[in-house]
């Protein structure tokens, strides 16, 4: 008899699923277009500013997110996986500047749903509880993930306008 082990990443993980009013290819575009992605990546109040993205596997992406207070947040991601239009992987590292900084892998899917909707699914899997943890705790990760896509929903409702119009 072979042992099975059963290891369970659910106190590791933060998952972040919204459905936007959009095609699934619309949505691919915003995230990974960086011309598109600064006008809604971040919590409420916060701005960015893309440096290099690279959305290819290997590819460097390299943002700073500014925060209300005027906190810069340096952010770096390597693209591990990019399947167009379905989903992104990537490892992410990034942290208040001058401060204590994160690591985890980030898997975003696009799932297509009928009438042109798309649902899109953050799994962010981190190294220990403790550090999960203290992402949620000193950088409101989850909060800051929902007003995230909130703000690509409204992104979003704003170019399908316009191309309606």
């Amino acid at each position: 008899m072979t042992d099975k082990i059963n290891e369970s990443t659910a106190d590791r993980e933060i998952i972040i699923i919204r459905d936007f009013d959009a095609p699934r290819e619309l949505v691919w575009e915003a995230m990974t277009d960086p011309r598109q992605v600064i006008h809604w990546w971040g919590p409420d109040g916060f701005s960015t500013t893309i440096e290099e993205m690279d959305v290819r596997p290997g590819g460097v992406w390299k943002h700073v997110m500014h925060g209300p207070d005027g906190t810069n947040y340096p952010n770096k991601s390597v693209f591990k996986e990019v399947v167009k239009p379905e989903h992104l992987v990537y490892t992410h590292g990034g942290g208040r500047e001058n401060g204590p900084g994160i690591h985890f892998l980030s898997t975003w899917t696009f799932d297509a749903l009928d009438a042109g909707k798309t649902r899109v699914t953050i799994h962010m899997i981190f190294p220990s509880p403790e550090k999960r943890d203290f992402v949620v705790r000193e950088f409101g990760a989850i909060e800051g993930g929902k007003q995230t896509l909130a703000k690509l929903g409204e992104y979003l409702r704003t170019i399908t306008s316009k191309t309606q119009s």
